[in-house]
């Protein structure tokens, strides 16, 4: 009897432990699992941040799906365009500069627009002038829903004299096409028929 009361307690106990041993076991396994998988998060949490150089300190910033950017950057591409085509002053150096800067993010079609700006001695008569060009870009649509992406540009445009200031309506369209991004072109866009559709006087004002 004592006999079989020792057996029982033996098969009780070896029982308890194998169960202790599955929860340890079990235990380890859900530990392990939710380990990886944090550190994957975290993995890809790191990836995802970018750090950017500005005004020599180091920014951080979070990447994102270029579909997520495209509307953000294609409007700040078109306003850089613009900005660096009509920012001008009466000094060879910097009217070639800034248009430079604005030939890289367009095709022909603004190098047309140039050479017949320069062949109208536009940029002579603001050198001899000593004329100054400021643009306002309000508002740029972009449409993109469709590719190319559709814009259309709506700016003010200043031109500084001596004596006067005459402010300009402009309006101008175009299409979007992407290409690789560089120094040149960071946002990775090439502005492509780009026409102006409207440059007007819109009033004066003596200085």
């Amino acid at each position: 009897m004592v006999m079989f009361k020792q057996m029982k307690n033996i098969d009780t106990a070896f029982r308890h432990v194998r169960s202790f041993t599955l929860l340890v076991v079990l235990g380890s396994i859900l530990l392990s699992g939710f380990t990886l998988y944090k550190s994957y998060q975290l993995v890809g949490t790191v990836q995802s941040k970018i750090y950017v150089l500005a005004n020599g300190k180091a920014l951080e910033a979070y990447g994102a799906e270029r579909r997520e950017n495209v509307p953000v950057e294609a409007r700040d591409h078109v306003k850089t365009f613009h900005e660096d085509f009509f920012t001008l002053d009466p000094d060879e150096k910097v009217i070639q500069t800034n248009v430079t800067k604005a030939l890289y993010l367009a095709d022909a079609s603004a190098k047309r627009a140039y050479d017949n700006l320069k062949e109208a001695d536009f940029f002579t008569n603001l050198i001899s002038g000593n004329i100054s060009q400021r643009i306002k870009v309000d508002s740029v649509h972009v449409d993109i829903a469709q590719y190319p992406y559709y814009f259309r540009c709506y700016a003010t445009q200043d031109i500084i004299r001596t004596t006067s200031t005459v402010s300009r309506s402009l309006v101008t369209e175009g299409y979007l096409r992407s290409v690789s991004r560089s120094d040149n072109n960071p946002h990775g866009f090439l502005i492509e028929h780009w026409t102006t559709l409207d440059n007007r006087d819109v009033k004066t004002e003596n200085r």
